[in-house]
Formats: structure tokens, C-alpha cells, sequence
């Protein structure tokens, strides 16, 4: 799959100059918050400016970390929203990442015309939206904010794995890897793990057991 401002085109045309893709970070991490961002390509931007702009999670740190700071460069506007491991249990993920996109869209300036969301719904409130499957393959502007809202959570996460060391943060970003799971295992869940999720739930259910 090729990504492509087709899109985007389809709304430019309509009039909707301010047209924002949208895509979060962090949905299925076990530890930390979920971040969304929220990014406006201007009308005539050339993708060649964005070299290897694809899904983030088809691509290296290194390359992501590039492509963002040309993201910042060409972009119109750019939001970014963070949710708490905590609000995440209190809401529910699903809730927590129309949350995060939400505060990611009230971010830019000025305000979105349109929004294009990855994946299958349901689109934050109060804007005209869509969602789009796999939008983060094929949508420039949802490619975009991908990218930053993954290289934004990977470097907040990076910075807690000082905070709670012996989990290995850095190097799983807060998932559910086999070695995540072992240090969880020997160390217990810290402040900011999710305790909705398994397995940190089961954990905490063993803990309070014993």
C-alpha cells in the first residue's frame, strides 16, 4: 500500500482547506499513556518532502525520528495530547483514545474543517469526520500523525525508564514482551502500568490474593 493525499484531495476540493489527519500511540501498551496527534499538510504539498512516509509501525526509530522533524517543517499545524495510564483504567482504552484525539485537534490552530481517522471509528465529537481503514498506510496526513504521536510516546517513555528502571522501558516501550512480562513479574506493576489490562491486572488479583 501506497500512501497518498487522495484523500485529503477529496475534501480540499470541497472547499476544506484545514484538513487533519489524526492517529494515536500506545493503544495495546501495558504501561504509560496513550498519546494522539494530530497533523494538517497544507493543500500543496509535495510528498517528496517526506520521503518514506509510511504506517510507524512500519518503520525504524531512526527513520521516524527524521521524517518528524520534516513533518514539523512542512505541516501546517501540528497537535499532540497525552492520557494517563490512570485515565486509561478510570475510561477504558477505547474511550481514552478518542480522548487523546480530541485534545489533540483542540491543539491546532486554527481549528480543523475535516478530520480523517485511522481505523474504523468512532471519530472524536464535533468535527466533521471519517474514519479510514488503514488510513495510517494510505493517508499522508494520518501517516503523519502517526509518526508523531509514536516518536512523541517513545520518547516520553524512554525518559520514564530512568524513573523506573530494571523494566526495560526503553527497549519494549511500555509492551507486553516476554521481558516485560518477567520484570513485571519480579519487580510488580509500577504507578503508571495499566491495571485494566492483563497482565496487570492478574498481578494485582495475585497480590492482593496472598
Amino acid at each position: 500500500m501506497e500512501v497518498r493525499l487522495s484523500l485529503e484531495a477529496t475534501w480540499w476540493r470541497e472547499g476544506y482547506r484545514w484538513v487533519a489527519g489524526v492517529d494515536e500511540a500506545g493503544r495495546g501498551a501495558l504501561f504509560g499513556p496513550v498519546v494522539a496527534a494530530a497533523v494538517v499538510l497544507p493543500p500543496d504539498v509535495e510528498l517528496d518532502l517526506l520521503p518514506r512516509l509510511a504506517d510507524s509501525k512500519l518503520l525504524s526509530p531512526r527513520v521516524r525520528e527524521s521524517l518528524l522533524s520534516q513533518i514539523e517543517k512542512v505541516a501546517l499545524a501540528v497537535g499532540v495530547a497525552a492520557v494517563s495510564a490512570a485515565a486509561v483504567d478510570h475510561l477504558g482504552i477505547q474511550c481514552a483514545n478518542i480522548l487523546a484525539m480530541q485534545r489533540a485537534l483542540e491543539r491546532l490552530s486554527p481549528a480543523p474543517d475535516f478530520v480523517l481517522v485511522d481505523g474504523i471509528g468512532p471519530c472524536p465529537r464535533g468535527y466533521r469526520a471519517c474514519a479510514v481503514v488503514d488510513g495510517d498506510r494510505l493517508c499522508a496526513s494520518v501517516s503523519a500523525a502517526s509518526i508523531v504521536a509514536k516518536v512523541t510516546r517513545d520518547r516520553l517513555v524512554t525518559e520514564l525508564a530512568a524513573v523506573f528502571p530494571g523494566y526495560g522501558l526503553e527497549q519494549h516501550k511500555g509492551y507486553g514482551t516476554a521481558g516485560h512480562r518477567r520484570a513485571l513479574e519480579a519487580l510488580g506493576p509500577t504507578p503508571l502500568h495499566r491495571r485494566s489490562f492483563a497482565p496487570v491486572s492478574l498481578l494485582c488479583a495475585s497480590d492482593e490474593r496472598s
